[in-house]
């Protein structure tokens, strides 16, 4: 009977060489500041994002500034349309309170430490102990009102049929269990009218019932269907916010707050369905936390800030997730805000695949590495330990918090063939296990520790818009190891220490790798023979060294002009890529022809001979094979061990 929704329909080499690098510097990372003071990148338009802003719960600053907050206003019609399942062979029929009727009511009005209990049920018997109530039904069609204040109460339900539970204006607190304990396995239709405010607090710690749990503010054994435009505010004192035992549904105009959780802000077994609303959640634990199902998100404004530490205990790391587990996530619609601040905390962290096929999502992670002996673990933004999948949606994340902290990883195969896509990390922007595909959208990266786009398999791109910054070497734009790096299509932009150079006998776009340095602000661009430009970009920091790699369908067999310095003025741009710009008044620093599939010019760094083929070697700071070993050199030969 778990909906089968449990079920849901979601739309649904690595490189045989060990690595050896080496770096110019006792600290690789020591030109962070050249960016601005602050270690920011200068803006495409010359602005210092140093001092940032606050931003907005919505994403509407900028991806370096961007804040996550609770926001309680309304969507303001922002919210998808949601549609009412008619047809009752459809799997989530049932979960639809306009496809049931109750037609028997049991109002409870509660007052201090009593209530008054108003009910002429047939088969519905209440106990009372002051404002505890307890009711045991064996009748179906029955709907529970509940209203009034109690400082010392609570309602308990055991029913075997499911039931309407209408908060009609009610505060509940509970010093010694939870507020509501749904002891039944059938389906709750929790319904706060409209201008209803609901409050629900918990105490620190319970007295149980033998063979009975509570392990929330708002606990159930079976499913739970939030609906209505009423506020439903929760406090879990003693472990989660809401916990189900089975899944929960939040529908379109649902207005639900856990305000704070000890644990999980939201706790279920089986899956979570976000059909729209507004979903606030802060917990010190995970906020949502999927054991075994799927979860889904179609429409909504869901906002989760999780705060809580990493922590050793059963011989591994815990660590807090704004959204955790989940046998599978999928997106397709609506708003969802993510901030983890705890020490290795993460923001989106499924333990299966990850689906993006729209909406908009921002994640934001500031915690730092957490080590106990030989064991770390780092905050991420978003993690699948499966496949990852982006097809559209906008999609911003910041990863901030130092050693290990990256934008969105994959533990197999990430794929992105479309949406807007903007990361700011510390370590890697986008990492793979396996292989990274870019075939559409675009797709920004920016570095301040490591590399713009790491696969630790084979990279691919054939289509989109992609830019990628990594930091001073050993680091890269696009890192791919030893193996294959292809393109056949899309605009190709990739700026850091080094590359990794395109195979050249799998590519069917052209590529330059260009070698010299670069100052924070300085245009570079790269015009034809008769004056067309190719490429003009802001350099977003400085570089002693820098390898700046290029591709476009637009880059053919001829004669080309790099020139630096200059001015731009018109076009537009894509964090410091332009298109339709006019530049002029720079400085002629090299030339070249595009007469083979990969053109290296100047003291360019490459990541590596990719197997089958690649382009030509690497000049200084480039990569040797030496005794089946990959090996980064630099002119003072200072040799460490990097692992990934």
């Amino acid at each position: 009977m778990m909906i089968e929704m449990k079920k849901i329909k979601l739309f649904i080499g690595i490189a045989a060489w060990l690595a050896v690098s080496t770096c110019c510097s006792t600290d690789p990372f020591a030109d962070w500041g050249t960016e601005t003071e602050s270690g920011q990148p200068v803006l495409p338009d010359g602005t210092d994002t140093s001092d940032g802003g606050s931003g907005s719960f919505d994403g509407t600053g900028t991806l370096f500034d961007f804040e996550v907050v609770i926001d309680d206003t309304d969507m303001s019609g922002d919210d998808i349309d949601e549609t009412i399942v008619a047809d009752k062979d459809n799997e989530n029929y049932d979960d639809f309170i306009e496809n049931s009727e109750f037609s028997s009511t049991v109002e409870i009005a509660y007052s201090g430490t009593s209530a008054t209990v108003i009910s002429n049920v047939e088969g519905v018997d209440i106990s009372q102990d002051g404002a505890h109530v307890v009711v045991t039904s064996t009748v179906k069609k029955v709907e529970y009102i509940l209203s009034g204040v109690t400082t010392d109460g609570s309602f308990k339900v055991y029913s075997d049929n499911k039931f309407k539970l209408t908060l009609n204006g009610v505060n509940i607190v509970n010093p010694s269990g939870a507020a509501i304990n749904i002891q039944s396995g059938k389906r709750v239709f929790v319904v706060s009218p409209d201008g209803t405010e609901n409050t629900l607090v918990d105490g620190s710690s319970y007295v149980l019932t033998d063979g009975e749990d509570m392990k929330g503010c708002f606990f159930s054994e079976g499913q739970l269907i939030f609906s209505g435009g009423g506020k439903l505010r929760v406090t879990g004192n003693y472990k989660h916010g809401i916990c189900s035992d089975d899944y929960v549904r939040f529908r379109q105009g649902s207005r639900v707050t856990v305000v704070g959780a000890v644990k999980d802000g939201i706790h279920v077994n089986d899956a979570v369905v976000i059909g729209g609303g507004i979903l606030n959640i802060t917990a010190t634990d995970d906020g949502i936390q999927c054991e075994k199902g799927p979860i889904s998100v179609t429409g909504g404004r869901t906002t989760v800030i999780t705060t809580g530490n990493a922590v050793y205990e059963d011989s591994d790391i815990s660590s807090s997730s704004c959204i955790n587990g989940g046998t599978t996530f999928a997106m397709t619609a609506g708003t969802v805000l993510l901030k983890s601040s705890g020490s290795a905390g993460k923001g989106l962290n499924c333990d299966g695949e990850i689906y993006l096929y729209g909406g908009t999502l921002r994640v934001v992670t500031t915690g730092k590495q957490y080590v106990y002996g030989r064991l770390d673990s780092s905050a991420k933004g978003i993690k699948s330990k499966s496949s990852l999948t982006i097809e559209s949606g906008t999609i911003w994340v910041r990863a901030t918090g130092g050693e290990g902290s990256e934008g969105i990883e994959s533990k197999n195969v990430m794929t992105i063939n479309g949406g807007d896509i903007a990361v700011y990390a510390y370590d890697d922007c986008l990492n793979a296990s396996n292989n990274i595909t870019i075939n559409g959208g675009s797709v920004y990266c920016y570095s301040t520790g490591n590399d713009g786009v790491d696969s630790n398999g084979t990279l691919t791109i054939t289509g989109g818009t992609v830019v990628a910054s990594g930091t001073a070497s050993p680091e890269d734009g696009f890192d791919c190891d030893q193996n294959t790096f292809k393109i056949t299509g899309g605009t190709v932009l990739g700026i850091g220490g080094g590359t990794s150079t395109p195979t050249a006998n799998s590519c069917t776009q052209r590529s330059v790798i260009y070698g010299g340095s670069g100052s924070a602000g300085q245009y570079i661009g790269i015009q034809s023979s008769d004056g067309t430009n190719l490429m003009t970009y802001m350099i977003p920091r400085t570089y002693q060294q820098m390898t700046l790699l290029f591709s476009s369908p637009q880059l053919e067999n001829g004669s080309y002009t790099i020139y630096t310095g200059g001015s731009v003025t018109d076009g537009s741009s894509f964090y410091g890529l332009y298109t339709g710009a006019i530049y002029d008044g720079g400085t002629q620093a090299a030339t070249f022809t595009a007469n083979s599939m990969v053109t290296q010019i100047g003291s360019a760094s490459g990541g590596g001979n990719p197997g089958g083929g690649g382009g030509p070697g690497g000049g200084p700071g480039g990569w040797v094979i030496t005794a089946g070993l990959a090996i980064k050199t630099c002119p003072l030969s200072i040799l460490f061990a990097e692992s990934g």
